[in-house]
């Protein structure tokens, strides 16, 4: 089936976000006075005070306090708010306009680029800050938020729209959190705010789709999700059913997929922001809409997270539907192939082997570790049909990036410095940061000395996360490649959590920093 868009048109993508519960950082809170909530609630920064001088509000927040002729300047003494990030106060029935006034902590002022940290602490800050004001408005039922631009109404936008959501389709609707509205206070910058919603939406629709319970999210309800995102963007999207598959022999995928009664399916997503004949960049999403193990199969206790399986698919869908709203001037191709990795009489076994199209042979010892292998004959695809300038793959591959560093970053693995100083550089910038791993042959020998096989899906010894990046290595011996493993930062979020992404749900991560990456190859910075 071929599904295009007509005219090109850019969605305004605030609508579609969905709101979530209050869920409290163990530093970030808002308390709030006495008065009832509802109405219309507004934001204010403060920076935290320093050596000789107390708390300061922001330019928005100062000028917001002469209209009410200094009162929040007053209650800021009052009740002792020291600006540390995070903290702040909710007061009620300061002004006729806005019924519910949230000031919150922006920590110390002039904060920038934390070399040490990879971060740009400043605008890390002011999601924090926005996060939490939206969110302790929102617990008070407020219809619309304004949120003062903090000198960042991108990342205002972005902490405010992300703090929000929360993935509640099957909850009754009278249990469903009130959907304030959000607008800019303070700031002419409209564009950038725009720029941060869109973000956000995209991480938010990764959310959606990643959280989705395993049997309202099968790979063929995943390919209507995508054609309901993307075609309105202006985006082609070819779903092939399983004739097709068969036809261009993509039998890794086939090995897994074929352990299930759920149909596969696989997407091939085309977004044109430049002439035709440019290389596209090729990204590959490793699809599970639920990996069970197969026969080597997982510990029942929390095996549901692994619906979740499908965060790369879900990742680059939302990347692809970011990239068409900001209208980039490049050209992207998406491969994400959608299955389910199930035990049954049909499964594949451990030990199989398959052939793949470079005529290599994989073998399976290690069926649980099927990130690999599904998405290992649609790279290969991939790079075969489009001759791509640069291949992404994305998945949650292995357990070892989470015991490595958690989720303090997304790994990534790749052949070119190039990539990666640009992929550092927009974890640095969205706050959601990725960290890189060895490429050596140390480990290539550990997936490829075999005396009846080529490679084994999943080596021998430890280091799980790197034998996978080096297995899919193996697989692109031309292009420029990076790998992304998002077993600790894209399936459910529990520890270290930053304060604008709720508790004990899938995060979307790092589909900011895939966006901001797509930016950054479309725009590149002139040499100085």
């Amino acid at each position: 089936m071929n599904f295009m868009r007509g005219q090109h048109r850019v969605l305004h993508f605030v609508k579609y976000i969905r709101l979530h519960r209050t869920s409290w950082h163990r530093y970030a809170s808002c308390e709030s006075s006495k008065g009832a909530g509802g109405g219309k609630g507004i934001v204010l920064g403060l920076y935290e005070k320093e050596s000789g001088k107390g708390p300061r509000l922001t330019p928005a927040g100062e000028k917001f306090d002469d209209r009410v002729n200094g009162k929040i300047s007053e209650l800021i003494c009052e009740t002792k708010i020291t600006g540390r990030l995070g903290r702040g106060k909710v007061f009620n029935n300061v002004d006729t306009d806005f019924r519910s006034i949230c000031v919150v902590g922006l920590g110390l002022e002039g904060i920038a680029f934390n070399e040490l940290e990879m971060l740009d602490e400043g605008m890390e800050n002011v999601r924090v800050a926005a996060g939490i004001g939206a969110q302790s408005l929102q617990a008070l039922n407020c219809i619309e938020v304004h949120v003062d631009h903090m000198d960042y109404a991108e990342q205002a936008a972005e902490g405010a729209a992300l703090a929000i959501w929360r993935y509640d389709d099957n909850l009754s609707k009278k249990y469903r959190t009130t959907v304030p509205k959000l607008e800019l206070h303070g700031s002419p910058d409209l564009d950038s705010w725009t720029r941060g919603l869109f973000k956000a939406e995209a991480q938010n629709l990764a959310r959606r789709l990643s959280d989705a319970p395993a049997n309202c999210m099968t790979p063929t309800i995943f390919a209507q999700a995508a054609v309901d995102a993307l075609c309105p963007c202006g985006i082609t999207v070819e779903v092939r059913t399983m004739e097709w598959i068969e036809q261009q022999r993509l039998n890794s995928f086939l090995m897994i997929a074929k352990g299930s009664c759920e149909p596969p399916v696989l997407l091939e997503i085309a977004y044109c922001g430049t002439a035709p004949e440019d290389k596209p960049l090729l990204l590959v999403g490793q699809g599970l809409t639920f990996n069970s193990g197969g026969i080597n199969l997982r510990k029942c206790k929390g095996m549901d997270e692994f619906r979740g399986d499908l965060t790369g698919a879900a990742v680059i869908l939302a990347s692809m539907r970011a990239a068409a709203a900001l209208s980039l001037p490049i050209n992207i191709t998406a491969i994400l192939p959608l299955c389910e990795n199930l035990p049954s009489g049909m499964s594949c076994k451990p030990g199989d082997v398959v052939t793949l199209l470079n005529a290599k042979t994989m073998a399976v010892r290690n069926v649980s570790r099927a990130g690999v292998v599904v998405i290992a004959d649609p790279m290969l695809y991939g790079q075969i049909t489009y001759k791509p300038r640069l291949v992404v793959d994305v998945g949650s591959m292995c357990i070892g990036i989470k015991k490595a560093v958690g989720g303090g970053a997304t790994g990534i693995w790749s052949n070119s410095h190039y990539i990666w100083k640009q992929f550092q550089r927009a974890g640095s910038l969205t706050g959601d940061r990725l960290w890189r791993f060895p490429l050596w042959r140390f480990y290539k020998d550990r997936v490829a000395e075999n005396l009846s096989f080529d490679l084994a899906n999943d080596g021998d010894g430890h280091a799980s996360s790197c034998l996978a990046a080096a297995v899919l290595h193996e697989l692109v011996p031309c292009s420029d490649w990076a790998h992304l493993d998002t077993f600790g930062t894209g399936l459910l979020s529990t520890f270290g959590l930053v304060p604008y992404l709720s508790a004990g749900r899938m995060t979307g991560r790092p589909t900011r920093t895939l966006v901001q990456f797509l930016y950054q190859m479309a725009c590149p910075e002139q040499p100085k």
